[in-house]
C-alpha cells in the first residue's frame, strides 16, 4: 500500500475544523495539528485553520529549542485581520514564555518575551472589536504571571549584572 496522503473535500472543511476543537479538548495537538493541514491544503489561507494550526503547536510547546516559533509565528501573520495578527502575535509569545517558565528557565530570561506579547496585547486593544475583550484578559493574565514570580525575580540576575559591569 501507498503511504500517500488523501485530499478532504471542500464540504468537509467545516466537519474538520470540528474535529480540530474536539482534538485539542482531549489533549491531543498532533492529531489537530494534521487536520488543520488537511485543511489548509484544500482551502490555503482558511483564516480559522491558520489560527487553530497556530494554536495546536502551541499546545505541543514544551520550552525547548525544539518548539516550532517561527513555524507558528508565519500562520499568525497569513491572518488577514489586523487584530488578530496581534492578538494571536501576543498569545504565541506568552505561551513560549510559559513554556520556558515551566521548563526551568529563570524568570529574568523570559521577561523580555512577555513584554512582547503584552505590546500586542496593547496594540490588539486600541482596535479591538466592541465588546472583545480578549486582548484585556490575556494581558491581565501577563501581569498576574509577573506578579507570582515577584518582582525581584524578573529583574535580580539583570540588575546584579548591570551593578558589577564596569566601562572598558
Amino acid at each position: 500500500m501507498e503511504a500517500k496522503l488523501k485530499a478532504i473535500s471542500l464540504e468537509g472543511v467545516e466537519s474538520a475544523l470540528a474535529k480540530v476543537e474536539l482534538y485539542r479538548f482531549l489533549n491531543e495537538p498532533e492529531e489537530a495539528e494534521s487536520i488543520c493541514h488537511d485543511v489548509l491544503a484544500a482551502q490555503p489561507g482558511h483564516q480559522l485553520a491558520l489560527r487553530l494550526l497556530g494554536l495546536t503547536i502551541t499546545d505541543q510547546f514544551t520550552g525547548s529549542s525544539a518548539d516550532r516559533y517561527a513555524e507558528v509565528e508565519a500562520a499568525f501573520q497569513q491572518l488577514s485581520d489586523r487584530y488578530e495578527r496581534l492578538y494571536y502575535t501576543g498569545l504565541l509569545r506568552e505561551r513560549r514564555a510559559k513554556a520556558q517558565l515551566r521548563a526551568g528557565r529563570p524568570p529574568y530570561t523570559l521577561l523580555v518575551l512577555l513584554e512582547e506579547a503584552m505590546k500586542c496585547y496593547e496594540e490588539a486593544e486600541r482596535i479591538r472589536p466592541v465588546g472583545n475583550d480578549e486582548s484585556i484578559l490575556r494581558w491581565n493574565r501577563c501581569v498576574r504571571l509577573i506578579r507570582s514570580h515577584g518582582e525581584s525575580e524578573w529583574h535580580r540576575e539583570v540588575e546584579m549584572f548591570e551593578m558589577g559591569d564596569t566601562a572598558p
